[in-house]
């Protein structure tokens, strides 16, 4: 059942309560965990590779069968339906359509005092995609974290997925790679994927970036390597916070609510709205949804522990709840979703309207659906692009322009003492003091 409140102080408690759902006391003993098999995989490469694969999934592999073959990855497509196919081409021109609107561009500005200024992007030489497994198969994850990388212009993207009991993929996430532009892919997951693409081993390479969701265990790996390598962010469960007024659908906002809850055990599934009478008719179709629902038990669990529904005096106050959780998927169910939307600060993704369930985000509309969570929306964005890339600030100054801020540059250089940083311009704007003694 959801649970329903109208105290605002209650309400405060059971957000933060909510956003902080992961931090648990056996994070600390995962953890150690997490490093003994980073660890392993350091030292003893696809060694620790194959026996974590058959320890943890259950599947005994060659080092040669790490690598899914050509013949593997054609044979894929003739697992799946000619809908199938066409839905995973429609996300996937979308999403490179959206993505290809926010590449960064270098710029290089000259000013008129002989400085030269700007700014480089280059592509990371390597990246390395992580899509879950597990409850589930995400052919939408692959497209959403191989396209970004394609568009960003890296040159060598490679892709790691837990095998099946049979060794197996979902033939869906094979295609969803190829069609993404994906075809380097490994059959391993968990903490030991993560360790293979840092550190690199006979079979796998060691990458820059790191991107994909996954279980604690993964997250736990990702925050480790951070350092040796890029990563795109530490996902959490998944959550979504719908603010609501009286115009808004129950059963819609239902159906939404459960499209959350039914990801994991720990999603959060959240209500805000102005009217406690629709409160009180979404939580009668949360109950009535959940009759028969394929992952009822799964999804009961997320609704009995982390759904909440808050009735409150105004949308202001909704748009001020929100921001205080920063939630990764908002959605603006009300009558004027724009003029709410001036007044939300913090979240992954906002949907607005009546008409815009977040399902649209997680397939094809175009965004991706990699987000901050856990309240990391406060300072995070979702996956793009820019993940993939880094800049080169790029500086030029004429001999002219040197001597104009060789003062001031000076005084800050006897402040901080650092004399041979004064020297170097010294030497450049007065020739003549060779002789090494500086008068700046």
């Amino acid at each position: 059942m959801l649970r329903i409140t109208h105290q605002l102080t209650e309400a405060r408690t059971e957000l933060q309560r909510i956003c902080a759902r992961t931090h648990d006391d056996q994070v600390v003993h995962k953890e150690a965990t997490v490093r003994e098999i980073l660890h392993a995989v350091r030292r003893q490469g696809d060694q620790a590779l194959l026996q974590y694969t058959a320890d943890f999934d259950g599947v005994t592999l060659a080092a040669e069968g790490l690598r899914f073959s050509g013949a593997e990855l054609d044979a894929a497509y003739q697992q799946v339906s000619k809908g199938l196919l066409d839905a995973i081409r429609l996300a996937c021109k979308n999403v490179e359509s959206f993505h290809r609107q926010r590449v960064p561009q270098s710029w290089v500005r000259f000013e008129d005092n002989g400085v030269v200024l700007g700014k480089r992007y280059t592509p990371v030489d390597r990246a390395g995609l992580y899509v879950p497994g597990g409850r589930a198969s995400y052919p939408s994850t692959v497209i959403m974290n191989a396209i970004p990388a394609r568009v960003a212009g890296v040159p060598r993207i490679v892709m790691v997925t837990p095998p099946g009991k049979t060794g197996t993929v979902n033939p869906a996430v094979l295609v969803a790679a190829q069609e993404a532009g994906i075809t380097e892919i490994y059959r391993v997951g968990g903490a030991q994927a993560i360790a293979a693409l840092a550190y690199g081993t006979e079979t796998i390479p060691a990458v820059d970036v790191i991107t994909g969701p996954g279980n604690i265990y993964v997250t736990l790996a990702k925050k480790l390597v951070f350092g040796t390598v890029g990563i795109d962010s530490l996902a959490g469960p998944s959550e979504v916070l719908v603010i609501a007024d009286h115009t808004a659908n129950p059963a819609h906002v239902a159906a939404d609510l459960l499209a959350q809850a039914e990801h994991d055990p720990i999603a959060a599934a959240i209500l805000i709205t102005t009217s406690a009478s629709l409160a009180e008719q979404v939580a009668a179709e949360v109950d009535r949804q959940l009759l028969g629902h394929p992952r009822q038990t799964l999804t009961e669990k997320a609704i009995a522990n982390y759904g909440l529904a808050v009735v409150v005096d105004s949308l202001e106050l909704a748009a001020d709840l929100s921001n205080g959780f920063a939630p990764e998927h908002l959605q603006l169910e009300v009558a004027e979703p724009w003029d709410l939307l001036e007044q939300v600060r913090h979240a992954g993704a906002i949907f607005l309207g009546h008409s815009t369930p977040e399902a649209v985000g997680d397939y094809l509309a175009g965004p991706n659906h990699t987000l901050p969570t856990s309240g990391a929306a406060r300072y995070a964005s979702p996956l793009s692009t820019e993940t993939f890339m880094k800049h080169s600030s790029l500086m030029q100054y004429s001999p002219e322009a040197l001597r104009g801020v060789a003062e001031a540059i000076a005084v800050l250089t006897e402040t901080e003492g650092l004399p041979s940083h004064g020297d170097s311009v010294e030497r450049r704007v007065r020739p003549d003091s060779s002789d090494g003694a500086s008068s700046l």
